[in-house]
């Protein structure tokens, strides 16, 4: 039944002469598929609660709790998604399965706005929430999967660092969308299916632009084509692992993928913490109005950008594709802002939101360098189930403690609590990045 998301077979190699040129032209062809298509993920992964107020006037029989119990089912999905899913995603065309996930996860978020009855039982939005998040997590694996197989491992910080910025676009269009549809359609429905619909478009471009492996395109391996071989490469690691050969020889067994996605739980606290709880903290701690409050919101996630590419460019060219020494480089320039952010207390303005911009700049390379770093620590056949490992963790221990994390903290402790616990989240961060220095950057995963 799902026969076409096998991978595509090796296809009659091209011509020598033809080798360099397709390979230019088909690289970037594959990137802008996976660039945008990553992007529309994010058009419907966090419509909910951009719909929430509207949601809390039209249902007032549901409490804030209620509903966020949802938004909590779409976090836990996502992360347990990542991992078993991109176990899926390395025994899939990345093509098809990128695709086929955005595709559901449209349809679901669809659901919300077309679907009255939706709203008649909290467990049927739970459900679907999570249900919702399940399908999102289909989105990264196939976009790792394809990066580790058309970039060799010197160039993939600077290229996975450009990708990165898929997740600002595809955040910051969400509420582009939502904002001019609920206006032309008077509608706050509009906010879920008409990015739904753009995200739908998206999924058939993905079709168009994504291709599988070099080699089912007629072209010879990365490795071999820019001579650039991991220790210890040999033919082998073409070929499609079991579950088995992923899960026991390459993931659970990979002692340095656990230190790193342990190090992924505290950075995504760090992250989250900040991040959500900007507008609160600035608004009741700090006397910001909505508006400045806003200003901050954004230009912490636009800084961002410009961090996670210089990232990525240092980690290949200052450090040689070794990802440990850039990710502890700008987790410690993160803990100089979330310190400076902290110790203005009453202080100028302008001084919170240099500090959010510092943060922002610097947080979303080490977000991106753990993710990357997973790829390099496993053969490129299991290079999805390894990005979703350290997904999880991310997800399932950093970003949903943080939301209720940092408010328990804070309601129970004060500010000053909630800050000494993300500085211990970033040293952590450090630490067990640190753990990993001794290992040569390699797709092997023989450890």
């Amino acid at each position: 039944m799902f026969s076409f998301l096998r991978p595509a077979p090796a296809a009659d190699p091209l011509p020598p002469e033809r080798v360099d040129a397709e390979y230019r032209r088909l690289r970037w062809q594959v990137f802008t598929g996976i660039f945008v298509g990553y992007a529309a993920f994010y058009l419907v992964r966090n419509n909910f609660s951009l719909a929430m107020p509207a949601i809390l006037k039209a249902h007032p029989e549901y409490s804030k709790a209620q509903l966020g119990s949802a938004m909590t089912a779409l976090s836990l999905a996502y992360g347990l998604s990542k991992f078993i899913m991109g176990s899926v995603s390395d025994r899939s065309n990345p093509r098809w399965f990128m695709a086929l996930g955005l595709l559901l996860t449209s349809a679901v978020t669809a659901l919300f706005g077309l679907w009255p009855a939706v709203y008649g039982s909290l467990a049927l939005l739970v459900g679907l929430q999570f249900l919702n998040g399940w399908f999102n997590g289909m989105g990264w694996p196939p976009c790792g999967k394809t990066m580790v197989h058309w970039w060799s491992t010197k160039e993939r910080g600077g290229i996975v660092g450009v990708w990165n910025v898929a997740h600002n676009v595809g955040g910051a269009a969400i509420a582009a969308i939502a904002t001019w549809a609920v206006t032309y359609f008077h509608d706050w429905g509009a906010t879920f299916y008409a990015n739904a619909a753009v995200a739908a478009v998206i999924a058939v471009l993905i079709m168009l632009l994504v291709r599988d492996t070099p080699q089912s395109c007629g072209l010879p391996s990365i490795e071999r084509h820019k001579n650039d071989y991991p220790p210890d490469y040999n033919a082998a690691h073409e070929r499609t692992f079991t579950f088995k050969e992923i899960f026991l020889g390459y993931v659970l067994n990979n002692k340095f993928l656990w230190f790193i996605a342990i190090a992924n739980a505290f950075i995504y606290f760090v992250r989250y913490g900040v991040l959500n709880w900007i507008p609160t903290y600035l608004q009741l701690s700090k006397n910001f109005n909505f508006k400045e409050a806003g200003f901050a919101y954004t230009a912490f996630e636009l800084a961002g950008i410009p961090g996670t590419i210089l990232c990525g460019l240092i980690s290949d060219r200052v450090f040689k594709g070794r990802r440990a020494p850039a990710t502890i480089l700008f987790t410690a320039l993160t803990l100089a802002g979330v310190v400076v952010y902290w110790l203005n207390g009453q202080g100028p303005l302008w001084i919170d939101i240099a500090a959010l911009i510092a943060i922002g700049f610097f947080i979303y390379g080490p977000i991106m360098l753990v993710g990357l770093h997973a790829l390099d620590l496993v053969p490129k056949k299991a290079a999805g189930t390894a990005a979703g490992f350290t997904g999880f963790f991310g997800y399932a221990f950093g970003s949903a403690i943080a939301g209720t994390g940092v408010g328990w903290i804070w309601d129970h402790w004060g500010t000053t609590a909630v800050f000494v616990t993300m500085i211990g989240c970033c040293v952590l961060t450090m630490a067990f990045s640190a753990l990993t220095l001794g290992h040569r950057t390699t797709s092997n995963g023989r450890l």
